[in-house]
């Protein structure tokens, strides 16, 4: 979940939030890649989720990152809910989980090398107090009543509201986690054709990032049961964003979408003000009831926009949401698969070309069948592992025309960090399977086996 944004003066005119969203394009060179992942903490003698507080809790893992590694801390009231350090920040998910939302960089190599420095340096700070920290897409055994909601302002209000809106919106923000990667783009063009892929190829990544087949203590009948999740919470600002593929679509109509989407807060002075289900367009008028007279800046814009949660996101850069957390190998795997597929015009024209005749229904049924069944989904002919083989070449072509070397030249290029998806193409499975042939077989039913073999 993001911070409070800020450094927006006042919107006088309509304009300017279609021109904040414009100031993200960057010429190719300036283009870099942010990967972000959150991961489940837990005592490792009861396998219980982590606290806020307590000898053994995210406090205690927060503090040793501040103390031992020098990271800035973030606190909000007086309690320490993030940290910074080098572009980067560790923060919190509303049930606990700790989120890495790296710094900006420029090639795979790098940001991979981010998180292996990360997951090393909480792993010698969990080791010390007898936590563990392991990457799912749902939490395997946990209960809602069992999770602790952080002390964040925003997420006070939004559990409140969730079960208002749908029926999973506190599950969301208690019991799953994602891996995800923002990119850039050129121009308004650019960004039109890299959102329109992203949003229909998100059913490819969900499938191959499946990795949530229990929940409360059981197999939950899915491959990526946070995709379900996510399917059944506040349809308002969720989903596939049918728009985005009609004619004339662009940053003025990603603001008019965004408009419509209900509040949750106004950030002033420290603090989170109630908007829950008010709306923006009442509030450039001055008319919104929780802060009546004042009007927008474009830091509230900002902050609007970070209450939104479709499968791919615009901001002044592009989020890819649909995958699944997952184990350490894996966070690498998913910038591999989005810069490949975008970051090469070549193989970002070849992904058009592949989706373009899909309509929205299909790209729905392609959503919905990839949490279901995973490679093994088919809609109206498309086969999703025939479609993730094509997908997956058409990445590493464009990995390869990138030509971006690691290991001081040693490494040619990034296509290896796709190495752990082709495997799954490979095999015909994915984690999600893996999981429940352990699961069926050696395990005996025993799901906390789960803890012991697939923390990091």
């Amino acid at each position: 979940m993001s911070i409070p944004q800020s450094g927006g003066g006042p919107i006088e005119r309509r304009e300017q939030m279609a021109e904040y969203l414009a100031l993200g394009c960057k010429p190719k060179e300036d283009w870099r890649i942010g990967t972000e992942h959150e991961k489940f903490g837990f005592c490792t003698d009861s396998l219980k989720p982590l606290p806020y507080e307590g000898e053994r809790s995210i406090h205690a893992v927060l503090s040793g990152l501040r103390d031992r590694y020098g990271w800035a801390p973030v606190e909000e009231g007086g309690k320490l809910i993030g940290l910074q350090k080098d572009g980067a920040n560790v923060s919190l998910e509303p049930g606990g989980a700790l989120e890495l939302s790296g710094a900006p960089l420029e090639t795979i190599h790098q940001t991979c090398d981010e998180v292996n420095e990360h997951l090393k340096e909480v792993k010698s700070i969990a080791d010390h107090i007898g936590v563990g920290f392991i990457g799912l897409g749902a939490a395997p055994t946990w209960t809602h009543d069992e999770m602790p909601l952080m002390p964040k302002g925003r997420y006070k209000l939004m559990d409140a509201y969730q079960n208002t809106v749908g029926t999973t919106g506190t599950t969301m923000m208690r019991r799953t986690c994602t891996v995800q990667v923002n990119l850039d783009f050129g121009s308004e063009a650019d960004m039109v054709q890299k959102m329109r892929v992203a949003l229909a190829l998100q059913p490819v990544a969900t499938a191959l990032f499946a990795n949530s087949p229990f929940f409360e203590n059981k197999p939950n009948g899915m491959k990526s049961y946070r995709s379900w999740v996510w399917r059944h919470m506040d349809a308002a600002r969720t989903g596939m964003l049918p728009f985005v593929f009609d004619e004339g679509f662009g940053f003025d109509a990603y603001v008019e979408y965004a408009l419509d989407v209900p509040m949750y807060f106004v950030y002033r002075d420290g603090e989170y003000i109630d908007a829950l289900g008010q709306s923006f367009r009442d509030f450039l008028k001055g008319e919104l009831p929780a802060l009546p007279g004042e009007k927008p800046t474009l830091s509230d814009w900002a902050d609007h926009l970070t209450t939104i949660f479709p499968e791919a996101r615009l901001k002044k850069f592009i989020e890819m949401r649909g995958a699944d957390g997952g184990p350490w190998r894996r966070l690498c795997a998913l910038p591999a698969f989005w810069v490949g597929l975008t970051y090469d015009q070549g193989a970002l024209d070849a992904a058009w070309d592949l989706v373009k005749g899909w309509t929205a229904p299909q790209r729905e049924a392609l959503r919905i069948a990839a949490a279901d069944q995973g490679l093994q989904a088919m809609v109206d002919g498309i086969d999703m592992h025939d479609l993730a083989r094509e997908v997956l070449a058409i990445a590493e072509s464009g990995l390869k025309a990138r030509a971006r070397p690691g290991a001081g030249g040693l490494i040619p290029d990034e296509t290896h960090f796709l190495n752990a998806l082709k495997e799954s193409v490979d095999s015909g499975k994915v984690l999600a399977d893996e999981l429940l042939d352990k699961y069926n077989g050696e395990w005996g039913g025993d799901i906390s086996r789960v803890f012991g073999e697939y923390s990091y």
